[in-house]
């Protein structure tokens, strides 16, 4: 597995087809017994219809899963990837077979709804700490096996993304301090593999441990269960440790919608926030022929 996945176009378009390939097959199998009931030679023209604001996201899916099924369908978005819609807005349209669009409908919504579940959330803490440097980012609390398609939603909504999983960045909690022997132990530990690191972060708990990180050359701090005060002098504490020597904090665990600007003001640089991607709810498209299309 690549350090880090790029989410260029190429490799989202790549990513959605597997995605979408895997899940024909899990909905369709060997084939589509009511949609079997059509004349195959019937063309038709679909409207997707969004029921309620939202941050559209989930093109590249919504392609592959009905071009894997009619390589020569029309496809038309009336509101492009990352733009917001209002309710009741058609944001796409599709032409093409009778039969692949009923046997697509389900897969291409699904992917739909949630992706553009996950871009509007993020979307709405990105708006929250608009004007402050902090910066929204995920979690790996995603879907088993949606994680890069829920960490794109994540950055068309306007976050940033975090480790993509175990394999391409270190974070060191308090069980790998403790473990290791204390914080500058750790990082001495860990110093091996930086380079094949995208970053390493450390995890603290107190001012102290803070202090001890900066020390050892820590660049990326994860404060953990701090009040506002003490956020307040972390920060402080950050800032006047001077350029060689500052790290990216981060704030993370128990993060609401309502406490968030709040945070954000104590002049940390990211908050990550799980429910990004793991209590959304999905955003209500539904898709409709219209009337017989020769």
């Amino acid at each position: 597995m690549s350090l880090r996945f790029d989410f260029s176009a190429p490799a989202v378009a790549e990513l959605a087809r597997a995605d979408a390939a895997r899940a024909l097959q899990e909905d369709v199998a060997d084939g589509d017994l009511t949609a079997s009931l059509v004349d195959p030679g019937r063309r038709a023209l679909a409207r997707v219809l969004a029921r309620e604001p939202a941050v559209v996201c989930g093109a590249p899916w919504v392609e592959a899963t009905v071009r894997q099924l009619d390589p020569e369908a029309r496809i038309r978005w009336l509101c492009g990837e990352g733009e917001r819609c209002a309710a009741d807005q058609v944001v796409l349209e599709i032409e093409g077979s009778a039969r692949a669009l009923l046997t697509a409908e389900r897969t291409a919504l699904n992917f739909l709804q949630l992706l553009s579940a996950v871009s509007t959330k993020t979307a709405l803490y990105a708006d929250a700490v608009r004007g402050t440097r902090a910066r929204i980012v995920d979690t790996r609390k995603t879907l088993p096996g949606l994680r890069l398609a829920q960490k794109y939603a994540v950055r068309t909504g306007g976050g940033l993304n975090h480790r993509i999983g175990l394999y391409d960045a270190v974070l060191i909690k308090e069980n790998h301090i403790a473990a290791a022997g204390g914080v500058a132990a750790a990082l001495r530990a860990v110093a091996p593999m930086a380079q094949r690191a995208a970053f390493v972060e450390i995890e603290v708990e107190t001012l102290a441990q803070l202090r001890e990180a900066l020390e050892a050359g820590a660049r990326m701090v994860l404060l953990d269960n701090m009040d506002l005060p003490t956020l307040r002098e972390a920060v402080r504490i950050n800032d006047e440790a001077g350029a060689d020597r500052k790290a990216v904090l981060e704030i993370s665990g128990g993060v609401t919608l309502e406490g968030l600007r709040t945070l954000a003001e104590t002049g940390v640089d990211r908050i990550s926030v799980g429910a990004l991607t793991k209590d959304v709810k999905a955003i209500d498209y539904s898709m409709r022929f219209q009337p017989e299309h020769d």
